[in-house]
């Protein structure tokens, strides 16, 4: 692998992890992302000749940390910045423990940095923004074309962000245990967004955006190491494992989509299923199961099953009423019925679809029901159907797929 590309890695590993350091030693994000990314330019120009070191995030972190010591003392106002240059001066680098290793300052930093980024304060794009910029070493160009936004309104939507963080003094720490609860959940929704976004993208040409769907899957394993005994931090990485699972086969060899029960499960990747499988069996049983150990069993479901036909349709309705009761939403209804379409046949699930509301300008509620009115044989109201999704303008690749089943319905 090229040197550049070996740097490139381990700035996108390891930048989090330095930021999150040299942040608790500074309070100051700008800073603490300056000097890292100095220390990546760094790392660029020597690696190639000196080899890359044996501890990557450390050798970041210590360049980082002598780059922010010199910037501070140019800048000439040591008397409010002594503290800080003896936090730095003081600062030891040591290298990352691993998962099953014990976990001390420096993952610790991180997760003061993963919930100070997923403050129920923020807005929930600032968040992702955030936690994307700080903890998964992404530009704010990468971050704005993930996002079909342009840099400088991204840029700005980090600013605003990184003020109201020093404006409102949110804390630079681990929530206390009556915090955890809503604090946790912030932080694990935005991680699902970011994932979300990357498996099934919300606009431009491409259905997947790999780059986000990895950097979700690799901060929520950072806050599984991190927090080992939080079921539902447990549960959305399985969730993620076993969706991300099927990537390789949503798409044909022309970039279609190819539907679930049509896709060629030899092309779903072994490893993160066995891997997602036994994280959902740890995530929590029965009542205990919060809401993304409920979706990592629903996708379990579909993973255990060797072909479409033999998929448990009864346990997978069974599953999201239950998801219904905890996280009612009119998509998790939508969701809903689609299961039970698939166990008691279409009219069943076009009667509940019929009964949500608050999803008229959600696309996938119109391409749903226009499945099932196909199924049925009601063409002119499945056309009408596809017609209304189509208008929604949905990502490019699913906007051809409407219109292939739209073309079929009208020849």
């Amino acid at each position: 692998m090229p040197r550049e590309s070996v740097a490139a890695r381990a700035f996108r590993e390891e930048s989090g992890r330095a930021v999150a350091t040299l942040i608790r030693a500074i309070g100051d994000f700008d800073l603490a992302e300056e000097a890292v990314q100095e220390a990546f330019v760094v790392a660029l120009e020597r690696w190639p000749h000196e080899g890359t070191p044996e501890s990557p995030g450390a050798w970041i972190t210590q360049v980082a940390r002598n780059r922010a010591i010199d910037k501070i003392r140019r800048e000439g106002v040591l008397r409010d910045k002594l503290a800080v240059l003896q936090h730095l001066e003081e600062l030891h680098t040591e290298p990352e423990a691993g998962p099953g290793e014990q976990l001390g300052e420096i993952a610790d930093d991180r997760l003061r940095l993963i919930f100070t980024c997923c403050h129920p304060a923020l807005p929930a794009e600032a968040r992702v923004a955030l936690t994307l910029r700080s903890l998964g070493g992404l530009s704010t160009a990468e971050i704005a074309r993930a996002f079909l936004s342009s840099e400088s309104a991204m840029a700005q939507r980090l600013v605003r962000a990184k003020r109201k963080i020093a404006a409102e003094e949110i804390p630079y720490e681990v929530p206390v245990a009556e915090q955890m609860p809503e604090r946790l959940s912030a932080v694990l929704a935005t991680l699902y967004l970011v994932f979300n976004e990357g498996y099934l993208a919300s606009g431009g040409e491409e259905l997947v955006r790999t780059e986000l769907s990895g950097e979700a899957i690799r901060l929520t394993r950072i806050l599984v190491a991190i927090l080992p005994r939080e079921p539902e931090a447990r549960g959305l990485l399985a969730l993620m494992l076993l969706t991300d699972a099927r990537r390789g086969a949503r798409l044909d060899a022309a970039g279609e989509i190819v539907l679930l029960e049509d896709q060629d499960r030899a092309l779903w990747d072994a490893a993160k299923i066995e891997e997602g499988l036994e994280l959902a069996r740890g995530a929590g049983e029965g009542k205990d199961a919060g809401p993304y150990a409920v979706q990592a069993r629903i996708a379990a479901a579909h993973a255990e099953a060797a072909s479409a036909s033999e998929t448990d349709w009864e346990r997978i309705a069974r599953l999201y009423a239950r998801l219904a009761e905890l996280a009612p939403s009119p998509v998790v209804e939508l969701n809903r019925a689609v299961a039970v379409a698939m166990r008691d046949g279409p009219e069943a699930g076009l009667e509940l679809i019929e009964a949500i509301e608050d999803l008229e300008d959600y696309y996938p509620r119109h391409t749903a029901r226009a499945e099932l009115l196909r199924r049925l044989g009601r063409g002119a109201e499945a056309v009408e159907a596809y017609e209304r999704a189509l208008s929604l303008d949905p990502n490019l690749v699913e906007r051809r797929f409407l219109e292939r089943r739209l073309s079929a319905l009208l020849s």
